[in-house]
């Protein structure tokens, strides 16, 4: 498997910052405080990409969730 695969089960901290456009900080930052899923395996750090997916689907579902409920008590 190459580190580009679209098939890979995992990424790196510098593929996540590529897909979700954030900073290496903010994506360490994430990581540490729960925001995005990552296994430490000795001193590498991976994302699930199925996991990050997820994270990423219930977040706009979510966000759909409160707009639908504002507009309908509004």
């Amino acid at each position: 498997m190459t580190a580009n695969n679209s098939e890979d089960l995992v990424i790196n901290v510098a593929e996540a910052c590529k897909l979700l456009k954030l900073s290496r900080g903010a994506v360490y930052s994430g990581i540490k405080c729960g925001q995005i899923p990552a296994i430490r395996i000795g001193r590498r750090i991976i994302i699930p990409r199925s996991a990050l997916s997820k994270m990423l689907e219930e977040a706009g579902t979510i966000k759909a969730r409160s707009e639908n409920q504002l507009s309908a008590s509004g």
